[in-house]
């Protein structure tokens, strides 16, 4: 059983700001990767355009994905995430199903019940995952060996393509494509994978919608509980303007009490609008939370006009981070949309020697990861 105070990454949260990757998809773009180059011989005959489905590389295209991870590793990243933004059955199914509403019908639970049944949806997410996860491994491993320096491997756990908080219809309130059941199901399977490749970590990221962050929490510790297995959760939300998760509209601080009982080794923002913009939610979370704090903000405004499609380069993010820094407010820096190798190699050189945010005691009963996640 791996325990939050049992593990190395902890000491280096108290002694420095660790480092976490940057963008996946970003990147993959400087790559040029073309339809032929995700679908390979293997997807030739898939009938939708699987361009956009990013974690799909990891069994294309798995020597660039892993040059990826190489590259993020050498710019300073102690910590790497899988490339399973959207690996589940029901993220999966946006690129492999046909779309009822085409046809005049709608996506609802028996909809997605047969994705949750489907056995190549099953199999393909799956495998995603545990590849994913592995590839990781390998070359966290490796860098590690080289460096002397321990690096670490993080599940991405994505917010899916539908919400559990809101209706899809407009005229009917309180309707909802898929249940919780059927999410937490889906994540389930994500979470198992991903423990097979060897993650040391759960990371619940860019949540918008509380209630699927939920299932997937709900999901991690079910599957912790039958299968006898601990690792370390890390959560982390995007919001908006007013500092709300986008769709479900918690507050900074309601987000933090929902998930408090969790008790993550990390919880944060990403994603969101941008380092200048996430200043004040960040602050507030900082203020409120009672373990460490992880941002990796997206690299400003979408622009497509930029190399990256996003306004801020490396010293712009550097400059950012490091102020966030300097007020004492994180233990874990990074980036996340527009953020390449090269503005994680600048923001670990600024973050270089400045202390992280000061971590207080808990108590033992709180020492051990995930202690305690409720349904």
């Amino acid at each position: 059983m791996t325990t939050t105070s049992q593990h190395p990454l902890v000491e280096i949260l108290k002694n420095r700001i660790a480092i976490i990757d940057g963008a996946m998809g970003t990147t993959i773009r400087t790559y040029g990767m073309t339809e032929a180059d995700i679908r390979g011989e293997r997807f030739k005959d898939a009938k939708k355009d699987l361009k956009n489905n990013g974690d799909l590389f990891v069994l294309t295209q798995p020597k660039m994905i892993g040059d990826i991870h190489r590259r993020f590793l050498e710019a300073g990243a102690d910590i790497i995430e899988t490339n399973t933004f959207g690996a589940t059955t029901i993220s999966q199914s946006e690129f492999f199903v046909d779309d009822p509403r085409e046809h005049g019908g709608r996506k609802d639970p028996d909809f997605y019940q047969k994705i949750i049944d489907d056995p190549f949806l099953k199999g393909l997410a799956w495998e995603i995952n545990e590849v994913s996860a592995k590839i990781c491994r390998e070359w966290a491993d490796r860098v590690g060996k080289q460096t002397g320096r321990p690096r670490f491997v993080a599940g991405s756990i994505g917010p899916l393509t539908v919400s559990l908080s809101n209706s899809p219809d407009a005229n009917d309130p309180g309707f909802r494509s898929v249940t919780f059941d059927q999410v937490k199901t889906a994540y389930a399977e994500q979470v198992r994978a991903l423990i097979a490749g060897g993650v040391e970590f759960l990371l619940v990221e860019t949540i918008f919608d509380s209630l699927n962050a939920k299932a997937a929490l709900v999901a991690i510790r079910e599957v912790f509980d039958e299968d006898g297995v601990e690792l370390p959760v890390m959560i982390s939300a995007a919001v908006g303007r007013g500092g709300e998760t986008l769709i479900s509209a918690q507050t900074t601080e309601a987000f933090w009490n929902a998930v408090e009982h969790v008790k993550p080794l990390a919880v944060g923002l990403n994603c969101s609008l941008g380092p200048d913009l996430m200043y004040p939610f960040l602050s507030e979370l900082s203020e409120k939370a009672n373990v460490a704090i992880s941002c990796y903000p997206n690299a400003g405004l979408p622009n497509p006009l930029s190399a990256t499609g996003f306004d801020l380069g490396p010293e712009d993010m550097a400059r950012y981070l490091s102020e966030f820094a300097k007020a004492g407010l994180i233990n874990i820096a990074g980036g996340c949309c527009g953020n390449t190798p090269e503005h994680i190699a600048a923001i670990a050189k600024a973050l270089e020697g400045l202390p992280p945010r000061e971590l207080g005691e808990r108590s033992e009963a709180e020492s051990d990861a995930n202690e305690g996640v409720a349904a």
